[in-house]
């Protein structure tokens, strides 16, 4: 039995959650609302403020969706209430981000022009400095699919580390040309 998917979810105050026909779920909260479709594998049971994931039968693949299942769950119910959060650091002479709006970004890295970042719908941008870039919104998948398309834009490269990376990422270094 998956270790991940026995723990059930438990359902903090001000969140609804809505079980539908052939594994559709709604999740609200003061945030906002998240629905998915989950595998047939699984089957959900609210019961006094928690939520048990099931497992139908012991299939190979049911036994995979189970634990991942119930991870996606827990992951919905985190972003309506208390949301996600990506941060990025910029590092390179002249490279910097300015938020022009909370869904439009506006970065300088070393390009002849400057790229415009569009926020996809429940995304947000945040820049406390010129050089961190904060990705926010309450779909997990969706937060680190947007930051990890600011990272493709320049990513760090290993001689001098300049680019785009995540906010504590080890980025290895290389040696340069050995001069004599």
């Amino acid at each position: 039995m998956s270790r991940i998917g026995k723990a059930p979810v438990p359902v903090p105050g001000g969140v609804s959650i809505e079980i539908g026909a052939e594994g559709y779920l709604k999740v609200s909260g003061p945030k906002g609302s998240l629905n998915r479709v989950f595998p047939a594998e699984v089957s959900f049971r609210q019961e006094d403020g928690v939520v048990y994931v099931e497992r139908l039968t012991d299939e190979r693949r049911a036994r995979a969706m189970h634990g991942l299942s119930r991870t996606l769950l827990n992951n919905m119910v985190t972003g309506v209430t208390a949301g996600f959060t990506k941060e990025l650091a910029i590092i390179g002479v002249g490279y910097r981000a300015a938020a022009k709006s909370t869904t439009e970004l506006e970065l300088a890295l070393g390009f002849s022009h400057p790229v415009l970042v569009e926020a996809p719908e429940g995304i947000s941008f945040a820049t406390p400095t010129p050089t961190k870039i904060e990705v926010k919104g309450i779909d997990k998948e969706l937060v680190g699919q947007v930051a990890a398309n600011i990272r493709k834009i320049r990513k760090p490269e290993p001689y001098k580390g300049k680019g785009v990376r995540y906010e504590g990422e080890k980025v290895l270094r290389k040696v340069g040309k050995s001069g004599k």
